[in-house]
């Protein structure tokens, strides 16, 4: 169930990305680095999109192998400051620290051992990225 769960966010956030891609690109009158700024945001939320699901993979099998879940947190981290550097929008800007703030809490919980964080924060936080970017 958790599975099919996380596979119908990912298509909802791809399906959420794609129109915005499509909707941006027959808005280039409006001028091309409004534009090209607005689908460097929605590239990079897809990106991270696919960070969260490693995430969520890493936490999942942090048994087996724990610096997956460090690896996946330093992905997504990375791609937030892409956004951040890109970017003048209050909203996305506000959504990139939020992400950036439940990615720390995740971080610090697993180095105080908690080997299964709870990463909805994370997920959530990233979904509203996706959303402010394609708004």
């Amino acid at each position: 169930m958790a599975a099919a769960s996380r596979r119908s966010r990912r298509r909802r956030i791809a399906t959420a990305a794609t129109l915005a891609v499509i909707g941006l690109t027959a808005g280039l009158a409006t001028g091309c680095d409004a534009v090209d700024k607005a689908i460097d945001c929605v590239q990079t939320a897809d990106t991270i999109a696919d960070s969260v699901t490693g995430l969520q993979q890493a936490v999942e099998n942090a048994a087996n192998d724990p610096t997956q879940t460090d690896q996946s947190l330093n992905s997504i981290e990375k791609d937030l400051d892409k956004i951040g550097d890109k970017t003048d929008n209050t909203d996305v800007n506000k959504a990139v620290d939020d992400l950036k703030k439940a990615v720390d809490n995740v971080r610090t919980a697993v180095r105080n051992g908690d080997n299964t964080p709870d990463i909805s924060p994370v997920t959530d936080a990233a979904g509203e990225l996706t959303k402010v970017c394609t708004s």
